[in-house]
């Protein structure tokens, strides 16, 4: 089993703690970067407002890409839905302690 490490990913101006296996650090790292630029993608477009909004066209849109895809396998893709899960959580977790600073 590998270490697990601490990650700090930066998505949309704010900046997130995570953990990952050791060796799916630059994993993580790429999967941030390609959703920072997809989020300020649809936030550019000035279609969608909210970033909870936002997150959530990004996150379907990259299913969908994934979906397509169809050379990723089922465990695979479960794999995958229970850490975009936990992000999710965790992004939750987040912008609720925000929105209390706010307050």
């Amino acid at each position: 089993m590998s270490e697990i490490k601490p990650v700090t990913v930066h998505i949309m101006g704010n900046e997130y703690h995570v953990s990952s296996p050791a060796d799916e650090v630059e994993s993580l790292e790429r999967a941030a970067r390609n959703l920072d630029k997809r989020m300020r993608e649809i936030k550019a477009s000035g279609r969608i407002v909210g970033t909870e909004r936002i997150a959530v066209m990004a996150a379907l849109n990259l299913a969908y890409e994934v979906g397509q895809g169809g050379s990723i396998d089922n465990i695979e893709i479960e794999n995958m839905e229970k850490r975009i899960q936990k992000l999710n959580q965790e992004i939750e977790t987040i912008m609720a302690s925000n929105a209390q600073l706010e307050l």
